[in-house]
């Protein structure tokens, strides 16, 4: 039989750092970036993975307009840097919190 040790603590298994969150980001493309260029930056730069729920990107004379909505799950730290840096880029962006049902 194995008995409980009164000495030993239990450490919640959570990750280091900041709790994530789901969300939903909407970008629009204006031309001033490739939409390419972009992506990479997300994931290179920032770190930050994510998956494109739909793009509607079209490209003249190799500039990309359109707009594009990506899933992310990011701190909201990393969130906010991301946010800089597209309003610095001039690349207008919506967040949405995603909220799914989790069923256990």
């Amino acid at each position: 039989m194995i008995t409980p040790n009164p000495t030993l603590q239990i450490i919640p298994n959570t990750t280091i750092g900041l709790p994530k969150k789901e969300l939903i980001l909407e970008i629009e493309l204006n031309g001033k970036m490739k939409f390419e260029h972009l992506m990479n930056t997300i994931y290179n730069q920032f770190g930050i993975c994510h998956r494109v729920l739909s793009a509607n990107v079209e490209y003249v004379n190799g500039n990309s307009f359109g707009s594009v909505q990506l899933y992310i799950n990011v701190s909201s730290e990393d969130y906010q840097l991301l946010e800089f840096y597209l309003n610095k880029n001039k690349l207008l962006n919506t967040m949405v919190e995603y909220n799914c049902r989790k069923y256990f």
